[in-house]
């Protein structure tokens, strides 16, 4: 059940938007006091307001916690509508008052964890350089969380390397921009010498995704159809973060072939082999079904005429 669309539906049709503010107001200050001082009013008013707007909701808002206010668990979606209401109030006087004419358009991405940093640049790279002026906010985080966002319209898009699972209860769209085989790395410290590749891998120390990553189970499978068992020493939630490591020569680390060439420059990697058995997919996940966003649409056509040189359909799913 989306809980969150019958608290808005309640919301339209019967909320006192002065009551709704006043909420708002004591969530961010956590303290009747404190919101008394910043609206101007007294306590007693702020608390009748606030049980008015609780009744009318049928829905309890704010509970004690020590001195203080906390959110309940329904407050807590209420007030992230709030805010939105409210942010986009301030947001359209400033425009009505000249002061946010000249302001660049706010484009709003969310980056699933362990996708590559240097891919969320390149497909990133051509919002930039659109006539409008874009201001580009990047969020990371796991896709569950990401896709949160998305539907409170915090977010323009989701740049992750995996779709949508099935079972996901949002209507949201998977779009592929692309895919490729699969490169690893190692330190010229480690001295490896990879004869046979991939079976030099057995044994070799390396470093690697955490289960959360969708990548992680495709080489996990690989290993197991070739008999190949590599000596894990490091899990890792941030690509970033585990080429830092390979860099100093921890282990054997694994990017998108698409990407070799910046991996060794930047991390001075040599190349000990690469697959095409293990593909790498990304995606751009999107509340469009036909992607419309000047932002998204020239993401999703410069990856997959330029970067991963795919066909032109959309693949929404």
């Amino acid at each position: 059940m989306d809980y969150s669309s019958i608290y808005l539906k309640n919301m339209s049709t019967r909320l006192n938007y002065k009551h709704l503010h006043y909420f708002w107001v004591t969530a961010q200050e956590t303290s009747l006091t404190r919101a008394a001082e910043r609206l101007h009013l007294t306590p007693q008013t702020i608390c009748s307001q606030i049980q008015t707007l609780e009744e009318r909701l049928g829905i309890k808002l704010l509970q004690r916690e020590g001195r203080g206010l906390s959110l309940t668990e329904t407050g807590k979606i209420v007030f992230e509508y709030a805010d939105q209401i409210f942010s986009l109030g301030d947001e359209l006087t400033e425009v009505l008052n000249g002061q946010n004419t000249t302001q660049p358009r706010r484009f709003s991405v969310g980056i699933t964890d362990f996708l590559p940093k240097l891919i969320a640049y390149r497909l990133l790279q051509p919002a930039l350089l659109l006539s409008d002026t874009f201001k580009i906010q990047c969020h990371e985080d796991r896709l569950e969380n990401l896709v949160t966002g998305l539907v409170a319209h915090k977010l323009d898009l989701i740049l992750s390397d995996q779709p949508l699972a099935a079972d996901t209860p949002v209507k949201a769209f998977s779009h592929l921009l692309g895919e490729c085989g699969t490169s690893f790395f190692a330190a010229p410290s480690m001295g490896i010498q990879c004869q046979g590749f991939p079976h030099c891998l057995d044994g070799a120390p390396m470093l690697i995704a955490t289960p959360f990553s969708a990548m992680r189970g495709r080489l996990t499978s690989w290993f197991e159809y070739l008999d190949i068992q590599p000596h894990i020493i490091g899990e890792f939630d941030d690509s970033a973060l585990m080429k830092v490591f390979g860099q100093a020569g921890t282990g054997i680390i694994y990017a998108p072939s698409v990407i070799e060439k910046e991996v060794t420059q930047q991390y001075q990697l040599d190349v000990i082999g690469r697959t095409e058995d293990v593909r790498e997919h990304f995606y751009v996940i999107s509340l469009e079904r036909r992607l419309k966003h000047p932002g998204v649409t020239a993401i999703h056509n410069t990856a997959r005429h330029s970067l991963f040189n795919t066909s032109t359909r959309h693949d929404a799913v």
